[in-house]
Order: C-alpha cells, then sequence, then structure tokens
C-alpha cells in the first residue's frame, strides 16, 4: 500500500518496563517518586504519553503493588506539566516452566493472577490508557511465556471499556493483531482502538522493515498505531513509524543507550525522536490533542 507519512505525531515515552535492566543503568528509575519524576521529564522534553511500570525501590525488579502505583499516578497528575498516563497491564501472566523432561509444576519467576487482579491498579487509579497484550508468546528469557489466553484478553478488555480506560493493545506478532481485530468485532474494544507496534521483541515480529510493513498492513484505517524498536534500532524505528503513518515510542523500558558507550536519560531520548520528527517536516503534537484525537478524558489529581 502507499505510505502516507504521518504529520500530526505524538511521542509515548516508556519510561521503566520490568526487564532485567535496573543494574545496567544507573538512570532506570526504581522507586515511585524516580519514577515519576523520570515521567514528568519525559513529558517536559515532549512526550504526551507516559508508559509506567513498577518497580521494588530496593531492589529494582518488577512489581504489582497498588502503593507503588498509586504514587506514580498521583505524583505525575500533580505535577506541574500535562501528560496522559499509561499503565501496564501485562502483569500477572508470567510462566516459567521447569526442565524440558519436567516441565511442571512452574518454577520461580512464575506469576500468574486472574483478570480482576490484573487490572485491579487499573480499577483504582484510572489512567487515561492501559496495556492490553494481545497474545501468547515466548520471550527469550530460559522457558518464560508471557500468556494472554482469549478468556483473559476479553475479560480484561470488557473491563478495561467498562471503566473507561482505552486499551492500548500491545501486538507483538501479526497474529495478535488478528486477535485484537477479534475483540473489536466481538464489541470487547471499541472500534478507533490503539495499537503498539512491538518491534524486536524475542520471539515476536522482528525488526526489520519487510516485517514492519506487515505489521502496519494488518492495522484498520480507523485504528490509530504507534511503533517502536528494541535497543539499538530504537531510532531508526521513530523515522519509519512516522514514515508508515504512525506515532512513535521511545524509553527506557526499550533501549538503554543513547550513543555508544553513552547511557541514556528518559528525556533525552525523547528530546532525541523530537529532533527526528520535526527534520522530517512533522510536528510533535502534546497531551490536549492526544486526549482529543484519541478520545480521552483527563482526570484530576486527588485533593490534598
Amino acid at each position: 500500500m502507499p505510505l502516507t507519512m504521518n504529520r500530526e505525531v505524538f511521542i509515548t515515552c516508556a519510561v521503566t518496563g520490568s526487564g532485567g535492566s535496573q543494574d545496567r543503568s544507573p538512570h532506570v528509575p526504581r522507586s515511585p517518586e524516580q519514577i515519576a519524576d523520570s515521567a514528568i521529564a519525559a513529558a517536559k522534553a515532549g512526550a504526551a504519553i507516559v508508559h509506567c511500570h513498577v518497580r521494588d525501590p530496593e531492589t529494582g525488579a518488577p512489581s504489582r503493588k497498588l502503593e507503588y502505583y498509586r504514587e506514580v499516578t498521583e505524583r505525575i497528575r500533580a505535577a506541574d506539566v500535562d501528560v496522559v498516563l499509561n499503565l501496564t497491564a501485562g502483569m500477572g501472566g508470567d510462566m516459567v516452566f521447569g526442565p524440558t523432561e519436567h516441565p511442571l509444576p512452574t518454577v520461580e519467576g512464575t506469576d500468574m493472577i486472574g483478570a480482576s487482579a490484573r487490572v485491579q491498579h487499573v480499577a483504582e487509579c484510572l489512567p487515561e490508557i492501559c496495556t492490553l497484550d494481545c497474545g501468547t508468546m515466548n520471550f527469550a528469557e530460559a522457558d518464560y511465556v508471557m500468556t494472554n489466553t482469549p478468556g483473559m484478553l476479553t475479560a480484561m478488555g470488557r473491563m478495561m471499556t467498562a471503566l473507561g480506560v482505552k486499551p492500548e493493545i500491545e501486538a507483538f506478532d501479526t497474529g495478535h493483531l488478528w486477535y485484537a481485530k477479534q475483540l473489536v468485532s466481538d464489541g470487547v474494544l471499541e472500534p478507533d482502538a490503539l495499537v503498539q507496534l512491538c518491534m524486536g521483541v524475542p520471539w515476536g515480529a522482528p525488526d526489520d522493515l519487510n516485517t514492519f510493513m506487515a505489521m502496519v498492513n494488518n492495522v484498520p484505517d480507523e485504528w490509530t498505531f504507534s511503533a517502536f524498536g528494541l535497543g539499538r534500532n530504537q531510532m531508526a524505528y521513530v523515522a519509519a513509524a512516522v514514515l508508515a503513518g504512525g506515532n512513535v515510542r521511545v524509553g527506557l523500558e526499550d533501549n538503554l543507550w543513547l550513543g555508544k558507550g553513552e547511557l541514556a536519560q528518559n528525556w533525552q531520548l525523547v528530546e532525541r525522536a523530537g529532533t527526528i520528527i520535526e527534520n522530517m517536516g512533522a510536528r510533535v503534537i502534546g497531551a490536549a490533542e492526544v486526549r482529543e484525537k484519541l478520545g480521552l478524558v483527563k482526570r484530576a489529581p486527588k485533593a490534598v
């Protein structure tokens, strides 16, 4: 299909993620205060959306604690910058199997909970957006499987829609887009869906341009898409996503480096992405325009 470049681009900053990157860079935020501060700095640098996980403040390990999500949410909403909050709902679907001859029972690292528990922090914090990983896949970490069954996705999707929180479909391969379209057809998700194309995450869609365009060509016209490439190709995918008609995601969840031997901070990655977008002749749009585009409702900070 012919490419139509996007001239009005929003940037999402994926602030910290849940991977084991906390000991590889001092800039990966751990505590709720650090995560919120990094998100706020990214917003000031031009990010319209901040995508947040939470971590244990002492170890940096990924966490699902409600109090951490509450603190991050309240700090960001009370900040002197306007930004759209996107909380992960990807935690709680992890299965780590034992040796190949004795895979069951599952071993340390497994974290499987029910649909209501997986969206409990979403129901409490009511972010404008939360993620919905639309499929099951192997990850390149031992025998770890990210598990999202059709029943689980239907249940979680219905809860998100009922809460008035817009799901951001995380598509790691073309089959995930196929199932996301089924969720729309079934009335679980609204027709004007939002999707993030996740490129280069082992063992999902590789980050070559042919695969990327296969993903893009499977996004319905009425949907809004964003995309990112993992690691060294993060900035290349800023340009590729804009050229293909989409929006962009950068941040320390996906890439730790600004250049060879130079560890990045989130705001620096956002700033560089903004420069690329503007040099392509497009405009970086802010939180208010994103809310209008995606039909989001801004939520006020809690009264102190």
